[in-house]
């Protein structure tokens, strides 16, 4: 592996297999690089019961283990502990949290007749050019939102400083 990578995007995908004649769900562990120059590498693909910060460890152990020294941005989906895993490996990796699995767990809340005007007020947060203008973006989303969904630009709001990393760049 490359000793130094700008993004690797870390996530597992729970899938049901067959295991000694009975249907058991396991999680693959995916990690995928994204190198200086630009080119992306599936850095890996490990199986595991289920998806765990401690098992991010042993991922991460192995990545380091097979030669990557460094990464910029660590993407991943705000598991609990999991910035922890990578500080213990990659104290100095800036932690991106995937605004994808953000606005996931926000439409959770939202009803069907609402999502599509809610996301499009959304896009304006993490699509903005800068850091100052997603927060007010943020800011008119929770002025005409907060009264049906209040917890959605709560949520942004505390988990701000992983989901906004990326407007350093």
């Amino acid at each position: 592996l490359e000793p130094i990578y700008a993004v690797v995007f870390l996530d597992a995908i729970h899938y049901h297999v067959r295991s000694e004649g009975q249907i058991v769900k396991k999680a693959v562990y995916i990690a995928i690089g994204i190198d200086l120059a630009g080119k992306k590498d599936v850095l890996g693909m490990w199986v595991g019961e289920n998806e765990s910060a401690k098992y991010w460890l042993t991922v991460l152990n192995s990545l380091r283990n097979r030669g990557v020294e460094d990464i910029f941005i660590a993407c991943t989906d705000n598991l609990t502990g999991f910035s922890a895993a990578i500080e213990a490996i990659y104290p100095k990796t800036e932690i991106q949290n995937c605004i994808l699995h953000q606005l996931r767990n926000s439409a959770r809340y939202v009803s069907y007749k609402d999502i599509k005007a809610l996301m499009a007020d959304l896009k304006a947060v993490y699509a903005a050019v800068d850091e100052p203008s997603a927060l007010h973006a943020l800011d008119v989303f929770a002025e005409h939102w907060d009264g049906r969904y209040p917890q959605i630009a709560k949520s942004w709001r505390e988990n701000w400083a992983n989901l906004s990393t990326y407007f350093k760049y």
